[in-house]
């Protein structure tokens, strides 16, 4: 072949292509093409130069987008001719070169393969049962990488040396471990132990000795003892993923009530785990979405509808319907799960939950849960693998889709695990966009950071309220900073002076000398929404939640705004009428306190208050007194604290032990009423986006500001509980009537501004009711819905509102939030 038919270039691929299998695959492509040449981690991505016939150059092209493997994922792929490399007989994979600028994304990590599972359940396989395994297509990936570029050396897997099996293995570029970077087998790998309490007691708490067994069978050992420890009701704190769990057999009521007491967790659904898709089904009623969803690499904790035959306790989940299912996402749950699936007739179902007390984040290692956890476990399950950043499970559920109703979207509640650290891509800025640090707000909170068009939005941290959590939230924001190599130009945070995240940014912005913007709460959640689905003109958003601070000084949390993210700029256009919150933070956890407010406000006070029958006759004149005064009764827009009032007022929840209880409950039991044909029913189901069933309520003009009348519809609950309605019809009606006058609202505004898009943010609208009823009333009047589909709608999405705002302000040169 004469040298003119010959060609060399270089491929630089950025995106999820460490830790993936990525290396491997273009080592395979390029034999199969018949090229020399090269492949590498850089700081930059993977590097490629492949020289060979034009032909076979431009196949492993088309090859490297049509064919790659599972988990990889590109963003860009830059490529340039090079001259020919003569005296070059073969394709090398070349040791990792790393360099500043890089545009890498870390995987995040990844549940149990297939065939991974399998090699653990072949008895003539070197890893049968071996409760480390793992592979290019699973495994931890993002909790064990300290810096890019991705390899051994610079994860928590580099103190383990290869064996000589996993090290052929690992160079074998036709193995699927080829390049695995986690790679471990009984010989090489992590090793596992069981600690009771009384070894505990007795510091007993390291690997105990082999005394003439072999690793592997020292590590059966310790998962039966765990195995015994469930079945005979225990607590089990168990070394996962990304941090400890708690676990139990589900069966068992004492045992749950035990996991409950301990954890103070007296009614927030608990999280299970089945092994097999099988015995999901014989708890819950799956779509098609569901068993995909549970089956994915992700395998998040997925919301699914229980059935009533269902053999669960009450005690899982006392306050829903659905319950949280998952999937063993890790060698160690599978191996457990077989062995427990071995000993007893019925499937097995764990509770499997965060080891941690209430409030406080999820263990990391060894010591700190043997340190924090001996009121909440009667024994630990450890190993030695050392896990470098916490993350939680990832919560999900389906959204049905009104433009393809036999497809579902999954909707966030919490984002971490499997997720994390995905970016999300943004519109590109007309200059350079240096790296922004969104702070975050205070519940359900998480921390984003800008790289270019990518902005990182980290794991759930949880409810940032002491100083374990703030140490959390500082080791992500270290953690994603090392491996984005990056430093933030300027920082975004709330306007609450007393968020830990605010106080973060601005002793972070004073120490470093940097710009420090504050943005309103419901403004960042309407930045969030809108940058997700890569929209920069003007809309609207309505933004619902249970409470952010207004720059009136207020509550706010009803409110319709218009945004202009380009410019940046926003103004409040509408918000549901302010009503009392006697008490404060008191009125929050007692909602029948809302109740009597609104009741106050809508001149009930003649009329009974069945919604305040808990509270006792001296509390309840003490509210009325503090009512009348107008002392200690902040106002508030909040639609959250709207559905507080709501469910109090049917005698659904009086009084709260966990955020968002009472708005559960109404909305579960808004759903049993879906069960019966009605027209609220037909409505609620998507049959009829009209009026049907609905309550009038429509929005009026207050000076500068459209309003929805609160009082009014609290009003409309409080007649149809006099004239006999069923709690489950009121429930339904309170929905839709709500969905139809934000859709009015919006309408309202949509003429006035000339705007027909409408951003969807906030808490409530993790509601899957509301949030299924608001796109089809704002469709039916003309008007655009944009959702949240890769971030919580809650305030676990607001960190990439801010960040996204602080890189359009640098981008503007100036402004204010």
């Amino acid at each position: 072949m004469s040298e003119q038919t010959l060609e060399r270039r270089a491929f630089v691929a950025c995106g999820q292509v460490q830790g993936v299998g990525f290396r491997p695959f273009v080592y395979r492509l390029a034999h199969e093409e018949g090229l020399t040449g090269s492949v590498g981690n850089t700081s930059d991505g993977v590097r490629m130069e492949v020289q060979g016939p034009a032909q076979a150059v431009a196949a492993f092209g088309r090859r490297l987008h049509d064919e790659l493997p599972p988990l990889a994922r590109l963003t860009n792929l830059r490529q340039e001719a090079l001259p020919l490399l003569t005296g070059e007989t073969a394709f090398r994979i070349v040791p990792s070169q790393g360099h500043s600028g890089h545009s890498v994304l870390v995987s995040p990590d990844m549940g149990l393969c297939d065939q991974c599972l399998a090699d653990m359940r072949d008895p003539a396989n070197p890893r049968y049962a071996y409760p480390f395994t793992n592979c290019t297509n699973c495994g931890p990936r993002y909790t064990i990488t300290r810096a890019i570029p991705y390899d051994r050396a610079v994860t928590s897997m580099a103190c383990f040396p290869l064996c000589p099996r996993c090290a052929a293995e690992y160079a074998d570029p036709l193995d699927r471990r080829f390049h695995a970077q986690p790679i471990a087998c009984p010989d090489c790998g992590p090793r596992l132990w069981f600690v009771t309490r009384p070894d505990r007691e007795a510091g007993r708490t390291a690997p105990p000795l082999l005394a003439g067994r072999t690793a592997a069978a020292a590590a059966q050992a310790a998962i039966c003892a765990a195995a015994d420890l469930l079945q005979a009701g225990g607590l089990l704190a168990l070394k996962g993923l990304g941090g400890f769990q708690l676990a139990c057999d589900a069966r068992q009521a004492e045992a749950v009530r035990r996991l409950r007491q301990h954890k103070q967790r007296p009614h927030k659904p608990l999280a299970l785990m089945v092994d097999s898709l099988e015995a999901a089904r014989s708890l819950c009623a799956l779509t098609p979405e569901h068993e995909a969803l549970l089956q994915s690499p992700e395998k998040p904790i997925v919301l699914c509808p229980r059935r009533a035959n269902a053999a669960l306790p009450p005690e899982i989940a006392p306050d829903t319907t659905q319950v949280g299912i998952m999937l063993p996402y890790t060698p160690l749950h599978a191996v457990l799960f077989d062995l427990l699936t071995a000993r007893t007739a019925q499937p097995p179902v764990l509770v499997m939950t965060s080891a941690n007390a209430s409030g406080e984040p999820i263990c990391l290692g060894n010591r700190e849960a043997l340190a924090r956890l001996p009121h909440l476990a009667d024994a630990w399950l450890l190993h030695d693998r050392d896990i470098l950043v916490r993350v939680d499970d990832s919560v999900v559920t389906l959204q049905p889709q009104e433009e393809a109703p036999h497809a579902a979207q999954p909707l966030f509640y919490r984002r971490a695990r499997g997720y994390v650290p995905r970016p999300v891509f943004l519109p590109p800025t007309e200059a350079p966009a240096p790296c922004v640090l969104g702070a975050g707000a205070e519940l359900k909170a998480t921390l984003c950071l800008t790289r270019g068009r990518e902005a990182f939005v980290g794991q759930h941290i949880g409810d940032l309220e002491n100083p374990a959590t703030l140490h959390f939230y500082e080791e992500v924001a270290a953690h994603l900073e090392a491996l984005l190599e990056v430093r933030p130009a300027a920082l975004v945070c709330d306007l609450h002076p007393d968020f830990l995240s605010t106080r973060y940014a601005q002793e972070r912005a004073a120490r470093e000398g940097l710009p420090l913007w504050q943005l309103q709460h419901h403004a960042a959640h309407a930045a969030a929404v809108l940058a997700e689905n890569g929209r920069c003109e003007p809309a609207l958003a309505l933004c619902l939640d249970g409470t952010g601070l207004g720059t009136d000084g207020t509550v706010w949390g009803g409110e319709l705004l218009l945004v202009d993210l380009g410019a940046p700029r926003w103004q409040r256009l509408g918000r549901l009428a302010p009503f009392a919150l006697p008490g404060g933070d008191a009125a929050v956890r007692e909602p029948w306190r809302i109740a009597l407010a609104l009741a106050r406000q809508a001149g009930l006070t003649g009329a009974a208050a069945p919604w305040a029958t808990e509270a006792g006759d001296a509390a309840r004149a003490a509210v009325q007194e503090m009512l009348r005064r107008k002392v200690n009764c902040p106002l508030t827009s909040s639609c959250g604290r709207l559905f507080d009032a709501v469910a109090a007022t049917l005698g659904l929840c009086a009084r709260t032990t966990y955020e968002g209880q009472a708005a559960i409950r109404l909305e579960d039991a808004a759903r049993r009423a879906t069960d019966v044909e009605a027209p609220t029913a037909a409505a609620l189901r998507g049959k009829d986006a009209q009026r049907t069933s609905c309550w009038p309520w429509e929005p009026v003009r207050r000076g500068e500001l459209w309003e929805l009348d609160s009082a009014a519809l609290f009003a409309q609950t409080v007649t149809a509980q006099q004239r006999g309605l069923p709690t489950g019809e009121i429930a339904a009606r309170f929905h839709l009537s709500l969905a139809h006058g934000l859709a009015d609202l919006a309408a309202q505004a949509a003429r006035e501004h000339g705007v027909n898009l409408v951003g969807l943010s906030g808490g409530v609208m993790q509601n899957a009711l509301l949030a299924r009823l608001l796109p089809l009333t704002l469709r039916a009047r003309g008007l655009t819905p944009l959702t949240h589909r890769e971030l919580p709608p809650g305030d676990g999405g607001l960190s990439l509102g801010q960040a996204v705002w602080g890189r359009r302000l640098l981008a503007t040169e100036g402004g204010a939030g």
